[in-house]
């Protein structure tokens, strides 16, 4: 018997909100529960979700999402203009990357594929 990934879920205040973010980040079609207290993006696995909680939980997230990119520049000014925030930039010669923050602070970096 194996597990197989299926939802990355990220607690917010405000899950339609954040999952648009995530929707136009990603280039994915946001999915309602009917509520708004539980969206997710596109289909297949794994799936990101994002889960209504009263409180966010406290601290540093302990998650945070990878991408890759063959533009980094280009991303960087995309991200910027779907108002995540740029945390900083990081690496060297062999490997860059950029951290940033969505709009609930969740913290996800992107770096340069080689």
């Amino acid at each position: 018997m194996t597990l197989n990934l299926a939802l990355v879920t990220i607690d917010s205040a405000d899950p339609i909100r954040l999952g648009t973010f995530w929707a136009e980040v990603l280039g994915a079609r946001l999915q309602e529960s009917g509520t708004g207290a539980f969206v997710m993006l596109g289909e297949g696995q794994p799936g990101l979700a994002f889960q209504l909680v009263d409180e966010p939980t406290p601290g540093k997230n302990k998650l945070h999402l990878d991408f890759a990119t063959n533009d980094l520049a280009a991303e960087e000014s995309r991200l910027l203009e779907l108002d995540a925030e740029k945390i900083g930039e990081y690496g060297d010669v062999g490997f860059r990357w950029i951290t940033f923050a969505d709009p609930d602070g969740n913290l996800f970096d992107v770096a340069i594929e080689n």
